[in-house]
């Protein structure tokens, strides 16, 4: 006769300690507005174009030629950048300008991967 088998009980399997409480709500919805804003290629690279101007900033038209993409198209992915807080907007004229807010992006920095780690099997 064969020797039975000991399965853990069903209490003993879901009675691991969480790391800790879970996340707030509210940041839980501001953190995926963060990752909503990232979740689009065009952003992140207006993201990166800004970043490193040599002033920190760029006027909407400074972007339409690069992205080959219409000026309400462009102001469309700056607003949702703006809304999630990566870019702050300031009016001179009748042109706005953008430039980043450094500490918001400490996360993207921390997530970011090098193109060639994401070209690896």
């Amino acid at each position: 006769m064969p020797a039975a088998r000991s399965h853990p009980e069903p209490a003993d399997v879901c009675a691991a300690d969480p790391a800790g409480p879970p996340l707030a709500r509210a940041d839980a919805e501001q953190i995926a507005r963060l990752f909503k804003a990232l979740s689009d290629p065009t952003r992140l690279q207006i993201l990166s174009v800004i970043e490193a101007s040599a002033t920190g900033e760029a006027c909407v038209c400074d972007l339409t030629e690069p992205f080959d993409m219409t000026q309400p198209a462009i102001s469309h992915h700056l607003r949702v950048l703006v809304e999630a807080g990566l870019l702050s907007r300031e009016k001179r004229g009748s042109w706005a300008w953008y430039s980043v807010i450094p500490h918001r992006l400490e996360l993207l920095h921390h997530l970011r991967l090098s193109p060639a780690a994401l070209r690896r099997p």
